[in-house]
C-alpha cells in the first residue's frame, strides 16, 4: 500500500499559523457569549458547531475538549461574522438582531437560517456576504 504524502502548494510566507487548542478554547468561550447575544438554543449552537447537543452542553459546562480542524474553522468564521456586524452596525443590538432578520441576499431567509444548514460552507456564505458588504474584500 502506498503512503500518500501531503503536498503543500502554498508558499511558507503565505501560510496561516494554525490555531492552537488553547486559542481554539478561548474562541469557543467567546462564541458562547456570542450565542447568548444571538439568543441561540443549545440545539442551534450545536448545529453551528456540528456537534451533538449533549457534547455542546458538556463543553459549555466544563470547557471544550479537543477542537477539530473543522471546529476551529467554524469558530473562526463565526467570530468573523461577529466582527463584520460590529463594523457594519454602530449599535451592537442591531447586529445581533440582523442574524434573525430575513434578507433578500438569502432569498428572504435569515443569516441564522442559512447557517443552520449545518455545513461549514453555510457559515462561510454568510461571512463572505458580510465581508463584501463592509468592503472587506
Amino acid at each position: 500500500m502506498l503512503a500518500l504524502e501531503r503536498v503543500n502548494t502554498v508558499p511558507e510566507a503565505f501560510r496561516a499559523d494554525p490555531v492552537t487548542q488553547d486559542e481554539a478554547a478561548a474562541i469557543f468561550r467567546a462564541a458562547l457569549n456570542l450565542f447568548g447575544k444571538w439568543e441561540l438554543t443549545d440545539d442551534q449552537a450545536a448545529t453551528l458547531l456540528d456537534m451533538p447537543v449533549r457534547s455542546f452542553r458538556r463543553w459549555k459546562a466544563e470547557g471544550p475538549g479537543r477542537i477539530s480542524r473543522d471546529g476551529r474553522a467554524r469558530l473562526s468564521n463565526l467570530m468573523g461574522i461577529h466582527k463584520a456586524l460590529r463594523i457594519i452596525f454602530t449599535e451592537p443590538q442591531r447586529g445581533y438582531a440582523w442574524i434573525r432578520t430575513g434578507n433578500s441576499a438569502f432569498a428572504g431567509a435569515s443569516a441564522l437560517d442559512v447557517m443552520l444548514g449545518g455545513e461549514l460552507t453555510d457559515i462561510m456564505r454568510v461571512r463572505r456576504y458580510l465581508d463584501a458588504e463592509r468592503g472587506g474584500w
